[in-house]
């Protein structure tokens, strides 16, 4: 039997991990809600091995990796890139201003929140081939060598894909410097 306030803890400790890995792979915060929930019904399964096993982080994040992939490859038709809601992106602009907390002034920690949006947002307009292997080379911390046996590619197409994606960013991080 699973002691529920300890399930609550363990979900509240890892929740923000585990949606952040599942939004940056899907590129949708409602898809990876969707994922973020199969996520913590695996770990209620196996609550008893996970609950204060300190390699429980671990675990989470290979069981959301590996179920974001198999929604992306799945789901590959129903993809939308461009279709994020204003609340959605009102809502990312809130998470990402609360959690800056570099010193400077309040217009310096609005454009540093202003360019993290416009950059999760590029991140998310990305296509699955780039954005996948980007999201887990720069916020997974994978190598390109993990990253080609996971998506069961060659080396050579993920570092195409990363290099990519980055010069799309540019271009966007660019554009929307000039337009400001």
């Amino acid at each position: 039997m699973v002691d529920n306030s300890a399930f609550e803890t363990f979900v509240y400790k890892h929740q923000e991990r585990v949606f952040g890995i599942a939004v940056r792979l899907l590129g949708n915060e409602t898809e990876a809600e969707d994922v973020s929930q199969t996520v913590f019904l695996r770990a209620f399964e196996h609550f008893d091995r996970l609950g204060d096993n300190p390699a429980a982080g671990g675990w989470l994040r290979t069981v959301t990796t590996n179920l974001c992939l198999n929604h992306l490859s799945r789901y590959r038709a129903r993809w939308r890139l461009f279709s994020q809601r204003s609340t959605d992106r009102a809502a990312a602009g809130r998470r990402y201003e609360e959690r800056l907390a570099a010193p400077g002034s309040q217009a310096e920690d609005l454009e540093r929140a202003g360019q993290h949006a416009r950059l999760e947002q590029g991140i998310r307009g990305l296509p699955p081939h780039q954005r996948v292997p980007l999201v887990l080379f720069h916020f997974e911390d994978r190598s390109y060598k993990e990253i080609a046996g996971i998506l069961d590619v060659t080396l050579a197409k993920v570092k195409t894909d990363i290099h990519r994606g980055r010069q799309a960013l540019r271009r966007l991080m660019e554009t929307d410097d000039e337009a400001r």
